[in-house]
């Protein structure tokens, strides 16, 4: 038996639901421990492309059982909406959802959205789908179980006094008297899609420990990275739920269990999407360029993702953080056909010189100090051997690999499933 996690090392957008969707082929369970459908895990194999957002990353196999843990928010209506995409295309996900789960409403979006649009200029970057108001609810006791659509009336009667809570607030809060949503129409959408989502509704803790009993291969997928990470992130411009691998077992529901592996997921080069600040940001040419010849744009929202030279500091930190015990390094072949490669080892502030991740006092002035490399022109998402890669390539990835000081076991040299190669 092995419990392993996929985590994102850096600000989330490494490349994780490749990963997964690779790994996913020795695993029993794939399950997702924490978010909503606030960030997407792209995944290309034989059956196309897909942006998923909510459904774990092995909805592609049909052996593999596919969990929405007890530490997600789940929007009904978004779950209901990626089923829907897959079932068109012929995929029936073999999938459960933790009755302990709690749900995002439409609320919460619009709740999202009316503090982005009240913070203005010093807004977040959220994506407005609600996550963290609706984390904010699960906090305050405010939230409703997954597990509650079970038991319809009582649901509807939680549901009710809820919504009309939040709706005296939301009036109050943002000084507006006419009704901003509607009790009624919450509560019927949460029929509607509640029906649809009620047959996959388990104690998803019970089929893990099961599993577990039996020896069986269990992955943990977690959602966008370290950096973004509630308690280590760059505070506030976070998630709201615990993005670290070291939260699998309670945002999974698994307990007692040792993890065997944490496969930290790293970009070739660095990618931001949402505010906060990015140290190694390239000049606006060059990663507008890099932006669209890597197809860089948010899988959740289509927001365009900043671009910057790669970040030892900051994934040093977030390999750190996440106990990784290998790497795997995404898009390699983006980096064709540049002339020089930049990889940032220290920071500078204030007179002073940072090897370790500093606060966001430090790093929203910081400067980076960078090695050069050269590049390579060869396409080389053909190759599957390491030491097939050209000379330069080579050099980048075992660079990156001291720089970081964790192994890079995998290279992704392109977003198929088998595009990869295994060191």
């Amino acid at each position: 038996m092995s419990i392993d996690v996929v985590v994102g090392a850096n600000w989330g957008d490494e490349g994780k639901g490749r990963m997964v969707d690779y790994l996913a082929r020795d695993a029993a369970f794939v399950v997702r421990y924490q978010g909503g459908n606030n960030a997407g895990h792209t995944v290309v194999n034989e059956f196309g492309e897909f942006k998923l957002h909510l459904l774990p990353s092995g909805v592609f196999y049909p052996s593999v059982t596919n969990i929405l843990g007890p530490g997600m928010v789940i929007d009904l209506e978004g779950l209901v909406a990626e089923l829907d995409e897959l079932e068109n295309s012929g995929i029936t996900p073999n999938m459960r959802i933790s009755d302990r789960a709690t749900i995002c409403f439409p609320f919460h979006r619009l709740e999202d959205a009316l503090e982005e649009d009240r913070l203005g200029k010093n807004a977040y970057g959220s994506t407005r789908r609600g996550i963290a108001p609706a984390y904010g609810d699960r906090t305050v006791k405010k939230a409703i179980q997954v597990g509650e659509l079970l038991y319809p009336k009582r649901f509807d009667e939680r549901l009710k006094q809820i919504a009309s809570w939040k709706l005296e607030r939301l009036q109050a809060f943002y000084g507006d008297n006419r009704d901003v949503f509607s009790v009624n129409d919450t509560v019927a959408w949460a029929q509607r899609f509640g029906d649809r989502i009620r047959p996959y509704i388990t104690d998803t803790s019970m089929l893990l420990e099961e599993g577990a009993a039996q020896g069986q291969n269990i992955l943990f997928e977690a959602q966008l990275g370290t950096l973004r990470d509630l308690n280590f992130g760059i505070y506030p411009f976070t998630t709201s739920s615990c993005t670290l691998a070291s939260y699998a077992s309670i945002g999974g529901g698994l307990f007692g269990h040792k993890i065997d592996n944490v496969i930290a997921v790293v970009k070739a080069f660095s990618t931001c999407v949402g505010e906060g600040p990015f140290v190694t940001e390239m000049d606006q040419e060059e990663g507008d360029a890099l932006r669209e010849s890597a197809k860089e744009y948010g899988a959740a929202t289509g927001r365009p993702r900043t671009i910057g030279h790669f970040d030892a500091v900051a994934t040093r930190y977030g390999a750190w953080a996440q106990g990784t015990t290998a790497v795997a390094l995404t898009k390699l072949d983006s980096l064709s056909g540049r002339r020089t490669l930049k990889i940032c080892t220290r920071y500078h502030w204030d007179g002073k010189v940072y090897e370790q991740f500093p606060l966001n006092a430090v790093l929203e002035e910081a400067t980076p100090e960078y090695v050069e490399m050269p590049g390579w022109d060869e396409d080389i998402s053909g190759v599957r051997h390491f030491d097939r890669l050209p000379q330069t390539a080579q050099d980048y990835v075992l660079a990156v690999e001291q720089a970081i000081g964790r192994p890079i076991r995998y290279v992704s040299v392109g977003p198929e499933r088998e595009a990869l190669i295994v060191r």
